[in-house]
């Protein structure tokens, strides 16, 4: 009894779901781990990395159109959706450059697992995931300096350089912990280091923001609108209009999580670092949806292998 407890303590979706949790009922420790959330995310961005091996990437014509398919998923049909009605819906310039700082975050590092436990391509969202997150490099500084006017409000220096400590240093020194003596090692230890990583970041951006939850419900309402709109909404469209195409379940799978899961880990602390609190708060609400759209996936995926039996 006490091992089925301890695993289901330990199990991802009870951690995520804790963190959230946690933060509306107990977040003033908050504040506290607010000055380390950068380094919290470079060490599980570098573990989630490690993920995605090398070899995947040859022969190297065959990687061409699943990276770029990634970066037009997650970039420009996501993106055109969150920020078109993020214009038009949020009461502040704060909250609108949250989600813009949503709309061109990294895709999240959960797609490769979850494409893993849905028998999607793993190969395919392994090497979308990549070329998505190579892409914001160059992507996020431009958009944002795009919808951000003020004159010297943020610096584009400053977020290439955000860019390369929390995407292109882990990615680089993942590859150090790829070789024999240590993977062992990271292995065992990596689902753990990734799931308590980003528990502590979302745990931070709703502990930071939790009297705006219970005092301003309109933006609650409207944040998770925007949200629910770009993941349940245009995944459930697109997974329509491509079956319609004949695409097969196991290319559509990969597909459907670039589309719709963004790193809010990365996008919290981008959004902390360069608007303020408020724009956290798209952030916060995206770790929300994007959990229970996973569940929705994952369970809809269960369900359906159960009928096949």
């Amino acid at each position: 009894m006490w091992r089925q407890i301890y695993g289901l303590l330990l199990n991802r979706n009870v951690i995520l779901i804790m963190a959230v949790v946690l933060g509306l009922t107990a977040g003033g420790g908050a504040r506290l781990i607010k000055p380390y959330t950068t380094w919290i995310l470079m060490a599980t961005m570098l573990f989630s990395m490690t993920g995605m091996a090398t070899r995947s990437f040859f022969p190297l014509k065959s990687t061409i159109r699943p990276m770029i398919a990634g970066t037009v998923l997650n970039y420009l049909l996501f993106g055109s959706v969150v920020i078109a009605l993020a214009w038009f819906l949020m009461p502040t310039r704060e909250l609108f450059l949250g989600f813009v700082v949503v709309a061109v975050a990294p895709p999240g590092v959960a797609i490769v697992p979850f494409s893993g436990i849905m028998k999607g391509d793993l190969n395919y969202s392994i090497v979308g995931v990549t070329g998505a997150f190579l892409a914001s490099v160059f992507i996020t500084p431009l958009i944002i300096g795009l919808f951000d006017g003020r004159a010297n409000s943020v610096s584009s220096l400053e977020l290439v350089w955000m860019m390369v400590k929390l995407v292109v240093v882990p990615l680089l020194l993942s590859r150090l912990l790829l070789m024999r003596p240590l993977f062992g090692v990271v292995r065992r230890v990596r689902g753990k280091v990734v799931d308590f990583g980003f528990a502590t970041i979302i745990y931070t951006a709703i502990g930071m923001n939790r009297e705006l939850f219970f005092q301003n419900h309109e933006v609650l309402m409207l944040s998770a609108l925007v949200m629910l709109a770009a993941t349940f909404g245009i995944g459930s469209l697109f997974q329509m209009w491509m079956r319609q195409r004949n695409q097969s379940e196991s290319r559509l799978i990969p597909q459907t999580l670039l589309l719709t899961v963004k790193s809010s880990g990365f996008s919290v602390i981008t959004a902390f670092s360069l608007f303020g609190e408020q724009a956290a708060i798209p952030s916060a609400v995206l770790a929300v949806i994007v959990l229970l759209y996973l569940l929705f996936l994952t369970s809809r995926t269960q369900i359906a292998k159960m009928l096949r039996l």
